[in-house]
């Protein structure tokens, strides 16, 4: 149950940054936008500079160009925000993705794995105390009787080897008993 609920959180974890990948492609036209106003920008940034050399409408010819420089860069800040926007969706979706099925499976198992260190704890503590294997005899005896069919019973029956105390059999039903929760004697 734990290596399950272990790989269960993994596979999902793998599959939101899967996603996360995908979604990730979508900002590759805001790259393209950002290159492209770059570009524009650069270029008509330099006609700009070139047109100043003009003799007489140098400077006339020099800021529509610089304007539309400025335009491009608009663009290249565009594409820069879209990039952005894709990136944040893309954090927000995978932490969504990862999140949710997190939370589902350790609801559904972190309470029974804490039920069960609680009984394995009273049930070891048990053990290790002083009259605790015929306790846990008693367990096994009162239990489901699957167990205690497939050992070869003492003479007179499991039940009466406990009541004479015997510690072979009083050890055996304690093992018993502590397997049945998933414990080593």
């Amino acid at each position: 149950m734990d290596l399950s609920a272990v790989a269960l959180i993994a596979v999902v974890v793998w599959a939101a940054f899967a996603v996360r990948r995908s979604i990730l492609l979508l900002a590759e036209p805001g790259r393209r936008v950002e290159s492209a106003g770059d570009s524009l920008a650069e270029g008509l940034g330099n006609a700009g500079d070139a047109a100043s050399g003009v003799p007489l409408i140098g400077d006339i010819l020099k800021k529509p160009l610089q304007a539309a420089a400025g335009a491009g860069s608009g663009f290249a800040d565009a594409g820069v925000s879209l990039q952005e926007t894709v990136s944040q969706a893309a954090d927000v979706i995978t932490t969504v993705f990862i999140l949710i099925p997190v939370l589902f499976v350790l609801l559904l198992w972190l309470p029974p794995r804490l039920l069960w260190i609680r009984r394995s704890s009273a049930l070891r503590r048990l053990a290790e105390s002083p009259g605790g294997a015929d306790l846990l005899a008693l367990r096994a005896l009162t239990g489901p009787p699957g167990a205690l069919a497939e050992l070869p019973a003492p003479p007179g029956g499991w039940a009466d080897a406990w009541r004479q105390g015997d510690r072979q059999a009083i050890t055996a039903l304690s093992a018993i008993a502590l397997h049945r929760i998933g414990l080593r004697p």
